[in-house]
């Protein structure tokens, strides 16, 4: 699934084209989305200029004259820039036409993402009220992990997977703070030290940075906007390198599962 990382690829790749520019059409060939696309958001969007394009957790927001797009990638979408009379290809499920001739065109084989126009603060919507901090932002920081983990039992790695406590760090991710760090994935969130959650917020923060710098991770299904994958695959210390020698200290790389999900760590070097 793109995480965030990859949406804040998406997001800087796609405002210099859409920036300033009015909306002529929104042609949706395939509404059977996670949610369906509602029937009147192509007449809502259609005649309004995109004034920013902003992002909140693994949602892009489009904001108009009069309201706001929210979209979702879900597991395997990408948006990319291109001539709207270029012709169609199996899972192009949405057009966003441009007066300058381009559309925004949204794939997405699996149709796990999602379309919504609000005329309402995009932050009241269902999806986005209940979100937490962002990660890149000022707030999120150690004395507030420390502050939120008090008395969890729930593993760190679980923890900071939540997206109520903090948004857009997915497991690969997740695994790469924790090696950052030296924090072993299993440990009690509750019995994290002051110091450990110092380290670990700023972990995140580099982590999610130099992953951004490098336009995204290489997942099998994401490409950025030009159709080109991310590079931070080359970067990663632990995540899919089970039985390989950590790059730090040879020690060999393990795997386990979490919440049904797989986690990769160093013995070596987190503790």
């Amino acid at each position: 699934m793109p995480e965030l990382p990859e949406v804040e690829t998406t997001r800087l790749g796609i405002a210099p084209a859409i920036l300033g520019h009015r909306i002529t059409a929104v042609v949706v060939r395939e509404p059977r989305l996670r949610w369906r696309i509602a029937a009147d958001l192509p007449e809502a969007a259609a005649r309004q200029t995109v004034r920013n394009v902003r992002r909140r957790a693994k949602y892009l927001l489009i904001d108009l004259d009069h309201g706001s797009l929210i979209l979702h990638l879900g597991m395997s979408g990408n948006l990319r820039v291109m001539d709207a009379k270029t012709a169609p290809i199996t899972h192009d499920h949405v057009d966003i036409v441009l007066e300058t001739g381009q559309c925004l065109r949204f794939n997405d084989p699996r149709r796990f993402g999602s379309l919504h126009y609000t005329a309402a603060d995009p932050g009241e919507h269902p999806l986005l009220k209940r979100l937490a901090p962002e990660p890149l932002e000022d707030g999120f920081d150690g004395d507030y992990l420390t502050t939120t983990a008090r008395g969890r039992k729930v593993t760190i790695k679980q923890f900071i997977m939540n997206s109520h406590v903090v948004v857009g760090v997915g497991n690969i991710y997740a695994s790469e703070s924790l090696f950052r760090a030296g924090i072993r994935p299993r440990r009690a969130a509750g019995r994290i030290t002051r110091e450990e959650m110092a380290k670990l917020a700023a972990a995140i923060k580099a982590v999610l940075q130099d992953a951004i710098k490098a336009g995204g991770t290489t997942l099998r299904d994401y490409v950025n906007p030009e159709g080109v994958s991310g590079y931070f695959r080359q970067q990663l210390f632990v995540y899919e390198r089970a039985g390989e020698p950590c790059r730090r200290c040879r020690t060999l790389i393990r795997q386990l599962r979490q919440g049904g999900r797989s986690t990769y760590f160093c013995p070596g070097c987190q503790r």
